[in-house]
């Protein structure tokens, strides 16, 4: 349906096939609007693990909208949500062919837009969010664009790390699992909980995975939820 230049090179590509959309860089799925449950997910059981839901939640990568959904049921009407997007094209496809998914979400007044690289907001910031969502890779390594890789870098997760309140979560999606990565979130400082979650609705054969990294404070659940 279309085509999406990526800031710093490459292409994304909008595809449908019957009543079902698909956004892929080269021969791989980024996301779809059949399968989503995880990307539901890494909204709504990092909100589990917070006590109070009127904070500022930062999230990378609009993509179809599934994770803002989730952030807009699961936060309170008072609470703040950026959106940290690269490429401008997926706000367009956002109001445009994919706005039945995204239904009034982007006039939502809790929500504020930011066409910028969400490492670079992440750096800029420091001792805000309550929550920082990230899904804007298929895990955590530069899979988009090289610049990604330092996301997941210690430098990174050090920078994640001072723009989080006290007990504030950083949660990363990922269509894999990654030891060296949970590694790297426990040297950081984080108090690290993974979970694993079938990748569609009955699936017994392909999982995602979410990482939860706690900042040691008294924001979140002292417990973790199951």
């Amino acid at each position: 349906m279309d085509v999406a230049d990526i800031p710093g090179g490459g292409q994304l590509h909008l595809l449908k096939c019957g009543k079902e959309f698909s956004i892929q860089f080269g021969r791989d799925e980024l996301m779809g609007s059949q399968d989503h449950l995880s990307e539901m997910a890494l909204a709504t059981l990092t909100s589990e693990r917070l006590a109070r839901k009127d904070g500022h939640v930062l999230v990378g990568g609009l993509g179809m909208g599934f994770t803002l959904d989730a952030v807009l049921a699961s936060w309170a009407s008072d609470a703040f949500v950026t959106v940290a997007e690269l490429v401008p094209q997926i706000v367009v496809w956002a109001k445009g062919p994919l706005a039945h998914l995204f239904k009034e979400n982007l006039a939502d007044p809790r929500v504020s837009i930011r066409l910028h690289d969400v490492y670079d907001v992440i750096v800029e910031t420091s001792d805000r969010f309550d929550a920082i969502l990230l899904d804007v890779d298929n895990g955590p390594d530069g899979f988009i664009t090289p610049g990604n890789d330092r996301l997941y870098s210690h430098a990174g997760l050090a920078a994640a790390y001072a723009a989080l309140r006290p007990g504030g979560l950083l949660s990363v999606w990922s269509s894999y699992a990654d030891d060296c990565f949970a590694g790297r979130l426990e040297e950081s400082g984080f108090d690290v909980d993974e979970i694993i979650l079938p990748a569609y609705v009955g699936s017994t054969e392909r999982w995602h995975n979410i990482w939860f990294a706690t900042k040691p404070g008294n924001l979140a659940r002292l417990s973790s939820v199951q």
